[in-house]
């Protein structure tokens, strides 16, 4: 395992970390949840990712349990939460000052912890200033709750707006943002946030490295039976990746499948790998239902070596996405 500087922080991340959206509460139980976060932990990973809106809380509860059962030694490990989608009353939703607190306590009581390492903002609150939200999170770090905070899914000027007003009240600024990152899907972390690196030195923990499976190549002849996309409650993820823009990315899909053959290495090895060459990126979030798919998704360390300046402009030439820039990766 590799570590990265989680932005201009000083706290090392795994290069790979371990997520639990999806799988978690859903498709993993507590047994499971424990054997996947042993073999996490054994190899190297010390990032583990939640949020109180995976399965209304249950995924933490369960990551909660797992971890005291292995007993992990509580400075070996990062664990964080996420706070925007608490329930459904009108209090339990959004990043007011009342919600952020309310939502870290109840993240702290079921990940069984005495504060979190990294809370994220899950989405931008559009009905709350970022003044508030900004000075909420302040002042959990005050109280020893939260070490770091940050975002998910906001633009580059939402996070700069957050930075503008830490900075003319004293108050600590968020150090890392949560987007979605993969080969299909590019634009804010390479485009958008490229002034946010040198600015602000913001840190990413990238999620979706394999687009919901997408580019495993499962996908490639047909949505199998046991498949993330036929999960009930996820319809939407199926209707993303088969509509008519979605059957043009498959095809794609179907190309880099072949390249990855050829260089002799797999699919989800190459995407995940594409991912880990970018400087940008803090840490890559894996998800996993089995055992086999974790161990397999770890190897792809061993994958970056492989994707050679030439293979990288095979990439390039297959998907055709490269945001518009002086250079790939803002670097």
């Amino acid at each position: 395992m590799k570590y990265r500087k989680l932005g201009k922080s000083g706290l090392k991340v795994s290069a790979l970390s371990l997520g639990s959206w999806v799988t978690f509460g859903k498709q993993v139980d507590r047994q499971g949840a424990k054997t996947l976060l042993k073999t996490a932990y054994d190899a190297g990973v010390n990032f583990f990712d939640n949020a109180e809106g995976y399965e209304a809380g249950k995924s933490e509860e369960i990551m909660g349990q797992a971890i005291a059962d292995l007993g992990l030694s509580r400075d070996t490990y990062a664990v964080s939460s996420k706070v925007f989608w608490g329930g459904k009353h009108k209090m339990q939703l959004g990043l007011s000052a009342k919600h952020v607190r309310d939502a870290c306590d109840a993240a702290l009581s079921r990940l069984q912890v005495d504060y979190l390492d990294l809370y994220f903002c899950h989405r931008p609150d559009i009905d709350t200033p970022i003044e508030e939200t900004v000075r909420a999170m302040h002042n959990l770090i005050l109280q020893g709750k939260v070490i770091y905070w940050g975002t998910s899914e906001w633009s580059a000027q939402q996070i700069t707006e957050a930075h503008t007003v830490a900075r003319a009240y004293g108050l600590t600024p968020p150090i890392m943002e949560q987007p979605q990152y993969n080969l299909l899907h590019r634009d804010k972390v390479e485009a958008e946030f490229r002034p946010l690196y040198e600015n602000f030195g913001l840190g990413t923990t990238i999620w979706s490295p394999l687009a919901s499976g997408i580019l495993t190549g499962k996908y490639n002849d047909g949505i199998p039976e046991d498949s993330r996309l036929n999960l009930p409650d996820y319809e939407w993820l199926r209707d993303l990746w088969f509509n008519e823009e979605g059957k043009k990315k498959l095809e794609k899909v179907r190309q880099l499948t072949a390249l990855a053959k050829e260089i002799g290495i797999s699919m989800p090895h190459l995407s995940i790998a594409w991912c880990l060459k970018n400087p940008r990126v803090s840490t890559v979030i894996l998800g996993a239902s089995r055992l086999s798919q974790l161990e397999d998704n770890l190897k792809s360390m061993d994958a970056v070596e492989q994707l050679t300046p030439d293979v990288m402009e095979k990439i390039e030439a297959i998907v055709d996405n490269k945001p518009a820039g002086p250079q790939r990766f803002g670097q």
